[in-house]
């Protein structure tokens, strides 16, 4: 059994991760600013007010959970916004800081406050999005998220660098294009399927592989 951490637990991806570890046996910390009916309802131990862009929420949680020992730290949470090239105000220029602050400092912050939580053979993944990808990027448009996840790609890379010495890996992990409210709904896989994928991922992928970035059904995704 492991103990698995995950932030954004709440809804969507988080929430289908929460369900997927606890059926299979694994003990889960289900961080997250406001609770759900749907993660109420799971046997997970729920840390709410967990707002992962706040330095002193997560330090109090590392001082609740202090002496556990995290196996798997999965970082989800995460926010959206469409902001469109000629349209872009100061409204979409604050929402742009508002992901990175979510995106990509906050993954950051997340590993540096649980540090301490983490020991060799322990996991993290950063679930990311092939939107982050410069190669891959062939429709432009959604600058804040786009460059929110580059910069998260590239401070995951950092991390591995930094944990590998530990024996703590990290991965960069795109879901895929899941139905979720983020996206109205309009995605090609359940976040189900989504979860039980990116378990698959981390549960495969080896210290000798951190710093790498892939897509949940299993593809090498470039930079």
């Amino acid at each position: 059994m492991s103990v698995v951490l995950i932030t954004g637990a709440n809804r969507g991806i988080g929430l289908a991760l929460v369900q997927h570890y606890l059926a299979r046996g694994d003990e889960v910390i289900a961080a997250c600013r406001q609770s759900s009916d749907a993660l109420e309802a799971t046997n997970a131990r729920i840390e709410r007010g967990i707002d992962i862009g706040s330095d002193a929420a997560l330090a109090a949680l590392a001082a609740r959970l202090d002496g556990v020992r995290v196996d798997v730290l999965v970082c989800n949470a995460g926010v959206l916004e469409r902001e469109a090239f000629g349209d872009i105000d100061a409204d979409a220029f604050e929402g742009m800081r508002r992901q990175f602050e979510v995106n990509a400092l906050g993954p950051l912050r997340t590993v540096q406050a649980l540090s301490g939580l983490l020991g060799e053979g322990s996991r993290v993944g950063i679930i990311t999005s092939r939107m982050g990808s410069m190669s891959d990027n062939g429709s432009g448009g959604y600058y804040g998220y786009r460059a929110s996840k580059a910069a998260v790609n590239a401070i995951g890379k950092s991390l591995a660098m930094d944990l590998k010495p530990r024996g703590i890996g990290v991965f960069l992990l795109h879901p895929g294009f899941v139905s979720t409210d983020m996206v109205g709904n309009a995605g090609e896989i359940s976040p189900a399927e989504s979860a039980a994928q990116l378990v698959e991922r981390l549960d495969g992928l080896s210290l000798g592989e951190t710093g790498t970035f892939w897509h949940a059904n299993g593809q090498a995704l470039p930079w």
